[in-house]
């Protein structure tokens, strides 16, 4: 049998309070976060991540000054490697801190793998999440010589095994909580002209809410979409995180909240959701606050990583998204299927 590198893709985060400022940069530095010209683009990230480097060590000081998406991420990597087989291995290659993307190429090259498939943690699809780090990694690849069959996954935001598992997660939540509440699915915001260009996430986020209430079965549920974590000035795609809290604190409706494009915890759920927002939501009103855990090791939600890596060894198909084809409709020009689709 072949030997078989799968390259788990996530954003990475800061492993020190010194770090945190270089990996900002990082982030702001990515042509696909922030698209002007070079020397333009790496002075806007320099002032960025000065000015918001305090804010983040305040955020990170309640996670021991570092991020814990590494670990969690090793932890996946480690259940998958086994739920796949010996003859496979697991790498990380992090988009703005440690292990670099450069890091994980050399890796793989070392082991020697037969065939590579690249798989995001990032189960819907974007331009600045998934794109950027299938690039940065046939950048890398090239530059250090690693010339090896490769498929990569490009999403899967309605993967059976994954949203088994979030209507699992959600159901134990809902009795938790008791009562008729409303469920808010999550998801990391986009500045709004990102979608207006073509990039399908909003969609795929969508796509995945929609999922999830019709596995759980509840067909009164009360639902909404919302997006969080924004900054800068642009007008982000909404509603907000926020202004939803608000409403519910309003009319008096306890919440559930679902993220449902992270699957590994870090200081958007740890932080954001289980600190800030659950401030907002007693400031607000809200008469209960309940936020579902992530994937993580689920069982579901392993067996579906796995599934999605033999398929694409299977189907040899480049890029393959859950069910090897495109997802979205032609309206979403920067979905990528589109080239391979015409």
């Amino acid at each position: 049998m072949e030997k078989l590198a799968i390259v788990l893709f996530n954003l990475g985060g800061p492993d020190s309070p010194a770090a945190i400022k270089p990996f900002l940069f990082n982030l702001f530095n990515d042509p696909a976060i922030i698209g002007a010209p070079g020397l333009i683009r790496q002075a806007l990230a320099w002032y960025i991540s000065t000015k918001r480097a305090p804010v983040a060590k305040t955020i990170y000081a309640h996670l021991g000054g570092r991020s814990p998406l590494l670990e969690l991420t090793q932890n996946q990597a480690s259940v998958l490697e086994t739920a796949l087989g010996s003859d496979c291995r697991t790498f990380i290659a992090m988009r703005y801190w440690h292990p670099f993307t450069e890091e994980a190429v050399a890796a793989v090259k070392q082991w020697a793998p037969d065939r590579i498939v690249l798989l995001p943690l990032y189960p819907q699809y974007s331009t600045t999440t998934t794109a950027s780090s299938i690039k940065a990694w046939k950048v890398a690849a090239a530059k250090a010589g690693l010339s090896v069959p490769t498929q990569s996954v490009c999403c899967y935001p309605t993967e059976e095994g994954m949203i088994r598992a979030q209507a699992d997660l959600l159901g134990l939540a809902l009795k938790q909580i008791g009562g008729t509440p409303r469920v808010l699915f999550s998801a990391h915001g986009l500045p709004k002209k990102v979608i207006e260009k073509g990039d399908p996430y909003q969609v795929q986020v969508e796509m995945t809410a929609q999922a999830i209430v019709t596995a759980l079965g509840q067909d009164t549920l009360d639902w909404q979409i919302c997006y969080q974590s924004r900054v800068g000035p642009l007008e982000w795609i909404g509603p907000s995180a926020e202004a939803e809290i608000q409403r519910a604190g309003r009319e008096g409706k306890a919440l559930v909240v679902q993220p449902v494009a992270f699957v590994s915890d870090h200081s958007e759920t740890l932080v954001e959701l289980d600190i800030e927002y659950a401030h907002l939501a007693k400031e607000t009103g809200v008469p209960r606050y309940v936020r579902v855990p992530v994937l993580g090791n689920h069982p579901l939600f392993i067996e579906a990583l796995a599934s999605l890596v033999r398929r694409a060894v299977t189907a040899r198909c480049d890029p393959c998204s859950e069910r090897g084809g495109r997802l979205c409709g032609e309206a979403w020009t920067r979905c990528a299927q589109a080239k391979s689709t015409g």
